[in-house]
């Protein structure tokens, strides 16, 4: 029976990669449950299934087990999930920054240019890009090029965003900056959104929950992050949380 303040539910998920020599177990037997609204970092160390667990709920991978979205079993992908990646290179070089966004609206069916040029205008503008719209990609930066793919992604009103370590290689500055106006966009849009990250401090700042995978897809810790936000390196708990997380993912902590 699925709870109705669960938006996703993963049961028993296993993945495994053969080749011609032996069987790569990458995720055995996962459970896991994320609530409406909710924003899950999950970190873990390089090889852990990360993001064969994202690749799986978004529908790019086969698998055993099952994943559900509303109580509805998905086996395949869908635009109620959508995926952004680390890559800067996401978008259609030879589409501006406007069409990249309408592209997959009109795979929908949407195909009034009105309509088209509302939704782009829209989306451009909560991420911060109202007057990029005939920019094409090899004139953004890569932080700019994120915020597209953000937009794109927001356009087709998701009802989960699955994000592999998206700020990963920008710099400091402009990974702050871009944090700040996620917690802002998931506030707004209420979407519920799963974060993968190496960075403990991201995890932190930007998680409602948080996530510790080992190898296999063994969960070491699930909690509430309950540091009152914005959540800087000074608020209070901040310390306790960051070691406890470090720990687990240095195995310095038996669990």
């Amino acid at each position: 029976m699925t709870d109705r303040n669960n938006i996703l539910e993963v049961r028993n998920l296993t993945k495994i990669y053969s080749d011609k020599i032996e069987k790569h177990i990458i995720l055995s037997n996962l459970n896991l449950s994320v609530m409406r609204n909710e924003f899950l970092c999950i970190l873990g160390s390089s090889g852990c299934g990360k993001t064969t667990l994202l690749r799986c709920i978004a529908g790019f991978e086969r698998y055993n087990g099952s994943i559900l979205v509303d109580g509805e079993e998905k086996t395949s992908s869908g635009t109620d999930r959508i995926m952004v990646f680390q890559d800067f290179n996401q978008l259609f070089p030879w589409m501006t920054v406007e069409k990249n966004i309408q592209y997959p609206l009109k795979l929908q069916g949407i195909h009034k240019k009105n309509e088209l040029k509302n939704i782009s205008k829209e989306v451009l503008n909560k991420v911060k890009l109202s007057n990029y719209e005939q920019y094409y990609p090899y004139q953004l930066s890569g932080g700019m090029k994120q915020r597209v793919a953000i937009a794109k992604a927001l356009a087709l009103k998701p009802k989960i965003i699955l994000m592999d370590e998206p700020f990963a290689a920008l710099d400091a500055i402009t990974r702050s900056k871009l944090q700040e106006e996620l917690l802002t966009i998931s506030a707004e849009e209420k979407c519920t959104i799963i974060f993968i990250t190496h960075n403990i401090q991201e995890a932190i700042i930007l998680g409602t929950r948080i996530i510790v995978l080992e190898k296999g897809g063994k969960i070491l810790i699930d909690e509430q992050n309950l540091i009152d936000r914005p959540v800087t390196p000074a608020s209070e708990g901040y310390g306790a949380v960051w070691k406890r997380l470090h720990n687990a993912l240095y195995q310095e902590v038996k669990f």
